[in-house]
């Protein structure tokens, strides 16, 4: 069961960024006080922690057309039970974000507890009235590069509980708006939680090396220059 830390975590490192140069690129730049290296340099490796700044991290990305031709929602096999615990992916997120515990019954269900939807502020007591929504939806990873994937990383990226902003418990009116729409299409309708979103939305195209389009990149830009340039540590699943 995952621990949910502080969402976008601010750190003291010096922040540089730098590009990788592989089929689906991720951003990088300061690791453990190193020196990144230049765009389209050295490699970086699966499970290396990265700092960087917010407006950094959006530079970073790689800037790409989108494609969406052959995607289907089942090439992201998700809710699965990796620990094998007896809970699902979505019930995992389910009792870590809760603000008040639910108990948990046989067959991992979910009685009580209560959540707080950060994209509309609403309070929610019933775990049926939430959705597992992926910061970066499924079919925008795929545009952005998931498409090259194996069905075995598309599976990880689907139920990726290592990186507690990748999955978030939200009202299902909510994420049902939000469906695969990306930052230019939507955003949270509650405003306090925008930045908190866009720097969200950055750390996951970071952690799995996505790339953003022009019109993605145009609206991170604007929307970002009003939001504080946090430092954000990423670590990078590619």
């Amino acid at each position: 069961m995952r621990v949910r830390p502080v969402l976008a975590a601010v750190l003291s490192a010096a922040a540089a960024t730098a590009l990788l140069a592989s089929p689906i690129h991720a951003a990088a730049a300061t690791t453990s006080g190193a020196a990144a290296p230049a765009a389209g340099g050295t490699h970086r490796a699966a499970g290396e922690q990265v700092t960087t700044t917010l407006r950094e991290a959006i530079n970073a990305l790689p800037v790409v057309e989108e494609d969406r031709t052959g995607y289907v929602r089942t090439a992201f096999r998700h809710w699965i039970d990796a620990d094998r615990n007896g809970c699902s992916t979505r019930v995992e997120v389910l009792i870590a974000e809760a603000t008040s515990a639910p108990v948990v019954g046989a067959k991992c269900s979910l009685s009580g507890g209560v959540w707080v939807s950060p994209y509309d502020d609403v309070v929610l007591q019933d775990a049926k009235a939430l959705d597992i929504d992926h910061m970066v939806p499924l079919a925008e990873a795929w545009d952005s590069g998931a498409s090259a994937w194996s069905a075995e990383q598309r599976q990880a990226y689907a139920n990726d509980l290592d990186e507690p902003r990748a999955l978030i418990a939200v009202s299902a009116k909510s994420n049902r708006s939000k469906a695969d729409k990306d930052v230019a299409e939507w955003l949270p309708p509650a405003e306090a939680y925008r930045c908190t979103y866009l720097t969200d939305w950055t750390a996951v195209k970071t952690r799995w090396g996505l790339s953003i389009d022009r019109v993605e990149a145009d609206a991170l830009h604007r929307l970002a220059a009003d939001c504080p340039n946090t430092e954000v540590t990423v670590t990078l699943a590619r």
